[in-house]
């Protein structure tokens, strides 16, 4: 008997639900069992305890608190709907750090076939996180031996500026 393949997908509150139905739908066709990741990306992990769950401290200077991360209830039940309608057995876990490296953790430890993200948010609160932290689907291709499968969010027409490209003529 073969073990059920797993696909992990990174999700974040606000999302675009084509992120998850395209996870949903290459898990249908695959026989997988989906594995939802969320990063917190202000937090870094501390210590990973057996249950799978993450001690993490926040990374600014002046906050010392230490909790165990928990996936967000509501965009748990938001998924859960849509893995529902598709018949698509999932789970969640939560996490901390820099969102490329920890999901390659779990892709590790899961042994995922493919990993699922979605492109960044547009406008200037996804372009400032990708300026500091760098984009976390090209950041997973350049350094994962498994296909990373990368969801368009916001996709744009072909006579319309990419979002890096956006206010760049103004300078």
């Amino acid at each position: 008997m073969t073990a059920t393949p797993h696909i992990l997908v990174g999700v974040v509150p606000g999302q675009s639900d084509t992120v998850i139905s395209t996870a949903a739908r290459f898990a249908k066709l695959l026989g997988a069992h989906v594995v939802c990741a969320s990063v917190d990306s202000a937090r870094l992990a501390i210590e990973r305890q057996l249950d799978g769950s993450v001690v993490s401290v926040s990374m600014s200077a002046e906050l010392t608190d230490t909790l165990v991360e928990r996936f967000d209830p509501d965009l748990e039940s938001h998924i859960k709907a849509i893995f529902d309608e598709a018949g698509v057995a999932f789970s969640t876990r939560a996490d901390a750090g820099l969102a490329s490296q920890q999901l390659s953790l779990i892709a590790d430890e899961i042994d995922a076939q493919m990993i699922v993200v979605g492109t960044r948010d547009p406008g200037i609160r996804g372009t400032l996180h990708e300026f500091f932290s760098g984009s976390v689907a090209a950041q997973l291709s350049h350094r994962q031996h498994r296909p990373v499968l990368v969801v368009p969010q916001a996709p744009v027409g072909d006579d319309e500026e990419l979002p890096w490209e956006q206010g760049a003529q103004a300078n």
